[in-house]
């Protein structure tokens, strides 16, 4: 029963997806920063008003643009992205790799043509591409 859930969670699609999942959350917070940073104050510059912040700002005809909440955003969506790819994803890897190891490449099912370079089966005599004749099963 453990085994099963270990190789459910050790495909790539699980972890894809839990990264994707956390990525998204990051994503969020930087879009919401975003909003509340530029296009709140847009707003409020298109309808005439504003409001002064006495944080990281600059301001346009009396509209004052925050920068700390979306400066915060990206600083922690960076941060989210670098924990989850040094603390998820990295071990994740390594550790299939490892379970990969003893595993022997499959043997090859196509060669190259001399001539023209297509892939053709390996026990082709002649390229289906080029009609070239095509020698041995490694060519």
């Amino acid at each position: 029963m453990l085994d099963g859930f270990k190789k459910f969670i050790l495909r790539g699609n699980v972890v894809d997806m839990a990264v994707g999942v956390v990525i998204g959350a990051a994503f969020a917070s930087v879009v919401g920063g975003l909003t509340s940073a530029f296009l709140n104050p847009l707003i409020k510059l298109a309808t005439g008003g504003g409001e002064k912040f006495s944080s990281l700002q600059f301001t346009v005809r009396g509209v004052v643009f925050p920068l700390d909440n979306f400066i915060n955003a990206c600083i922690s969506f960076f941060l989210i992205a670098a924990a989850v790819y040094f603390l998820v994803v990295l071990p994740v890897n390594a550790l299939v790799a490892r379970m990969n190891r003893g595993e022997k490449p499959p043997d090859p099912t196509t060669k190259k043509c001399p001539e023209c370079l297509s892939e053709i089966p390996i026990e082709a005599r002649r390229c289906s591409h080029c009609t070239q004749p095509v020698l041995g099963r490694a060519a």
